[in-house]
């Protein structure tokens, strides 16, 4: 990061007035220490003070959420038949496409070479 020098003209627009509340009188390329607050009316102070709440306090409950219910049991065999099912499902529509694949393949080549 550079420091603004001041003698770029077309840096001068976003340069802050000297001025300013945030500034309090320092020059355009003197900054405040870290953690300092701003004086003045429009000056950034800081956030209030706060105090912690007593030890042990907790916002209060007004409703207790029900235990959850238990899912019916799963039917292994049931779902090894459907899997199976499915599978082979997907294999005759896989090899469906590629006898077709293949057929369009053989008819494209016999057109190139006759």
């Amino acid at each position: 990061m550079t420091t603004p020098s001041g003698d770029r003209p077309e840096d001068d627009y976003w340069r802050r007035p000297p001025d300013a509340p945030g500034n309090a009188g320092a020059a355009p390329d003197q900054e405040r220490p870290a953690g300092a607050a701003s004086p003045g009316p429009a000056g950034y102070g800081g956030p209030p003070p706060t105090t912690p709440p007593p030890p042990g306090w907790r916002p209060p409950v007004h409703l207790r959420v029900a235990p959850p219910r238990h899912l019916p049991p799963q039917d292994t065999a049931g779902l090894d038949v459907e899997e199976q099912r499915a599978q082979w499902v997907t294999w005759s529509v896989g090899g469906a496409a590629a006898v077709v694949l293949v057929a369009l393949v053989c008819l494209l080549c016999s057109r190139a070479i006759f």
